[in-house]
């Protein structure tokens, strides 16, 4: 009995993380508070997303103390908008963006993704010219993994057109569209079973296969 109550629990928690009404929860606003205190300068690089962001250690990734993560697991393209302020001050160099996949397992829509990652754009190119932006790819998912099946497992269609969305975006804004989801995806369009556990977010070696799509871009 306390196993299902336990369980029931989890599948409540679950669904709360994935509605169109969900409000970011501790861990969001925890993180944020962080960020919010710890410097950006115009040499630093910088990782904004969400968990698959939030999962990497970036500055070891590239060995350079100036890439510093800035994820949120769980986070959407309208909640960054609401803690850019501290990065836009600090004026980094460089802004890599991905971010989308949450807002399409909550129910929103390619456009709607699109047009949150314009503001983050438009208010860059207002308040911070000099940074470079760099716009990537929602990824792949897997579907035969259970774990994620439901809420982004099904959504595969939409993170192509949403995809194509930012493409389009990034050529009328004359910034960067980096295409990391061709591979990590299999033959079916799937992010691959060697770079995940659970269908959604990356071991070690799909974080090299990242690393090698963007290393060029640091420089």
């Amino acid at each position: 009995m306390k196993k299902i109550i336990l369980s029931f629990v989890a599948v409540l928690i679950t669904v709360n993380i994935y509605t169109q009404t969900a409000e970011p929860g501790e861990y969001n606003y925890q993180r944020r508070s962080l960020f919010e205190i710890l410097p950006v300068t115009s040499s630093d690089i910088i990782f904004i997303g969400n968990s698959i962001t939030d999962g990497c250690e970036w500055s070891e990734l590239f060995n350079n103390i100036n890439v510093k993560n800035r994820g949120i697991s769980a986070d959407r393209t309208y909640w960054i908008l609401e803690r850019l302020d501290s990065l836009i001050k600090g004026k980094p160099r460089k802004l890599f963006v991905q971010s989308g996949t949450n807002d399409l397992g909550a129910g929103h829509s390619p456009q709607s993704v699109a047009d949150n990652v314009e503001k983050l754009i438009d208010r860059f190119q207002t308040e911070s010219p000099e940074t470079e932006l760099y716009i990537q790819s929602i990824f792949p998912v897997n579907s035969d993994f259970e774990k994620y099946a439901k809420w982004h497992g099904t959504k595969g269609q939409e993170i192509a057109e949403t995809n194509e969305l930012l493409k389009q975006l990034c050529i009328r804004k004359g910034i960067i569209f980096v295409d990391i989801y061709s591979k990590l995806a299999d033959q079916n369009g799937k992010l691959n079973k060697e770079y995940t556990n659970d269908g959604l977010h990356l071991m070690g070696a799909g974080y090299l296969v990242w690393k090698k799509v963007i290393e060029k871009y640091l420089d």
